[in-house]
């Protein structure tokens, strides 16, 4: 398979495994005897709640945790601002003050559009194409500066935040099929206008259960398929998107997991060095390789989105050992700790 300087989810795929070691644990309380890390990144999907209702015993987790003196920022793909995603933890349950904060990969995205302190970000332009949600509920652009076409000749760059509808210029949104968005970005990728994804998943973990998602046209989420044929989506979702743009030789900027500067901003919001940071997270690919290109700790949990793959049949079920090496090995993604569910 042939790849490109900035094709990041193709690289990312074609990585080459080295030989690992993990220590499987019971619970958190096991790892802070092992190591008391200072700073705690938590995904929320898979790990705190299913997007309905949070995994049991992971409130007490988190209330142990900083009873323990743990330092917590949620990180997450998710396409939302930080504020919404703190505000959902509330409504499910979750005590909002355990939490520094929450940076997301829809925050990221929007700090990075709004400051214009990156040189990629500084050259990119004000008119976009943007991609939202419909049923879902759109993402708002205020304060951005930016001015929503409908037009490919009229765009600077192509934002994607969801894969149901396309912004207007009035402001509203036009729920869009799939077909359409894509034909879009076949004309985009032609012209080579550059696309910034702010949501890199592929996957997601709802009410604990994965449903399939239309078919994609990657080669490398093809590949991705034939490996684990026994995988189930939720949707097409924005990662799936971009990495089509990619394989049609389009320029995209992944905002969030796994990339590092989604790490290094929740280090930021915590004052604590990597070396006294951990990331805990349910997807290999997402969560785990990006800990390790952030050069921190990791713990996998296993009864998340890898679930099916691993042969896990209810929240808190111990995955089988081989299965882990397996799977973490095909993604090249090196957890420190393996655990079942988010528990204490």
């Amino acid at each position: 398979m042939k790849t490109t300087k900035n094709n990041f989810f193709l690289k990312s795929m074609e990585s080459p495994s080295p030989p690992f070691h993990f220590q499987p644990l019971n619970g958190l309380q096991h790892i802070l005897q092992t190591r008391r890390y200072k700073a705690w990144l938590l995904d929320q999907f898979g790990v705190l709640h299913d997007g309905k209702q949070p995994y049991p015993g992971a409130i007490s987790a988190l209330n142990k945790l900083a009873s323990n003196g743990a330092k917590m920022v949620i990180i997450s793909n998710s396409s939302r601002r930080a504020s919404t995603t703190i505000e959902k933890m509330k409504t499910l349950g979750f005590d909002p003050s355990l939490f520094v904060g929450a940076i997301t990969s829809g925050e990221l995205t929007h700090q990075y559009l709004q400051r214009r302190e990156d040189d990629w970000f500084a050259t990119l332009g004000r008119s976009c194409i943007h991609m939202t949600w419909s049923d879902r509920g759109a993402i708002s652009l205020e304060g951005l500066g930016l001015h929503v076409v409908e037009r490919v000749e009229h765009a600077e760059f192509v934002l994607a935040h969801g894969t149901e509808a396309l912004g207007q210029s009035s402001g509203a949104t036009c729920p869009t099929s799939l077909e359409h968005l894509e034909q879009i970005l076949e004309r985009c990728a032609a012209k080579r206008i550059p696309m910034v994804v702010a949501n890199p998943d592929f996957v997601t973990v709802e009410a604990r259960e994965l449903r399939v998602m239309p078919a994609c046209y990657s080669s490398a989420l093809i590949n991705f398929l034939l490996l684990f044929p026994d995988h189930h989506f939720l949707c097409y979702w924005q990662g799936t998107l971009a990495a089509k743009y990619e394989k049609l030789g389009g320029e995209v900027k992944w905002m969030g997991k796994p990339g590092e500067m989604i790490y290094k901003s929740a280090m930021a919001m915590t004052g604590i060095d990597a070396s006294d940071t951990i990331a805990v997270g349910d997807s290999l690919f997402h969560d785990i390789k990006g800990a390790n290109a952030a050069g921190i700790q990791s713990a996998f949990i296993t009864g998340g989105i890898h679930a099916t793959e691993l042969g896990v049949g209810g929240v808190g079920d111990r995955a089988d050992l081989s299965a882990v090496k397996f799977l973490a090995s095909k993604y090249d993604a090196i957890p420190s700790y393996v655990l079942p569910a988010f528990t204490w």
